[in-house]
């Protein structure tokens, strides 16, 4: 007996006409695998795909619209950040996907219904449901509606603009050669360390630290755009 998808419908904000895209869509591959009495069922990987290109689609056509300022490399870091394996697992768990998943016994033990990889492909697929389902039209609302927060998210141009990217755009700009980091100094026991990295890039050299080396370069990077913007002397914050 088929679980009732009404719940599901009822959070997705779109009945289906046909529901066996998304009974396919909820069909992951240890369950089809398993299915008994030589039973067929499709498993939910060629929607995963192709829920993967529309969601990349809508994502991109929502942040050229609300980014008409925005370079299409800053775009392209955009998406990145925000169609990837956790972000897609956190809106499975909002619908309650886990739920209505079909999984085989193996992975039922294992957790599955709660695993970041199966809950990703799971959201993929029933975007791809809704799309062959209900239209361009019917995929589009649906990602808006659960990728809209994520879009107004302070932090979200920042991550896009980080100061490493600007700073290795405006070198490749220029023709220049790339920026070198170099690792100065690590401080501290393993679980604690701080780090102090150098940069050198078009003729100036400039200093950060951070708890992590990423965080240090970032911060090097910083203070070089710093220089290069007000052509003064090289910033070191010790």
């Amino acid at each position: 007996m088929e679980v009732d998808l009404t719940p599901l419908e009822n959070r997705l904000a779109y009945t289906f006409s046909d529901r066996r895209r998304l009974y396919e869509a909820l069909c992951h591959t240890s369950y089809a695998n398993e299915c008994p009495n030589g039973k067929q069922v499709e498993d939910n990987q060629r929607l995963e795909f192709l829920g993967d290109a529309v969601l990349n689609l809508v994502v991109g056509h929502l942040l050229w619209e609300r980014f008409p300022h925005l370079r299409e490399g800053d775009l392209s870091k955009m998406r990145s950040g925000l169609v990837n394996e956790p972000r897609l697992a956190e809106c499975a768990r909002a619908l309650d996907l886990g739920t209505f998943l079909r999984i085989g016994k193996g992975e039922e033990q294992n957790n599955g219904r709660e695993k970041p990889s199966i809950l990703a492909d799971t959201f993929e697929a029933v975007i791809a449901a809704v799309y062959l389902d209900g239209g361009f039209p019917a995929a589009f609302r649906l990602i808006e509606s659960r990728f809209l927060p994520f879009l107004e998210a302070p932090g979200l141009l920042r991550a896009a603009t980080d100061a490493k990217s600007r700073l290795q755009e405006i070198v490749q700009h220029q023709r220049q050669r790339m920026p070198v980091y170099t690792v100065l100094q690590e401080e501290g026991p393993d679980h604690d360390k701080t780090f102090r990295v150098r940069v050198e890039v078009l003729g100036i050299t400039a200093e950060g630290m951070g708890k992590s080396k990423k965080s240090a370069e970032r911060h090097a990077a910083q203070n070089a755009l710093a220089c290069i913007h007000s052509r003064t002397a090289p910033a070191f914050n010790e």
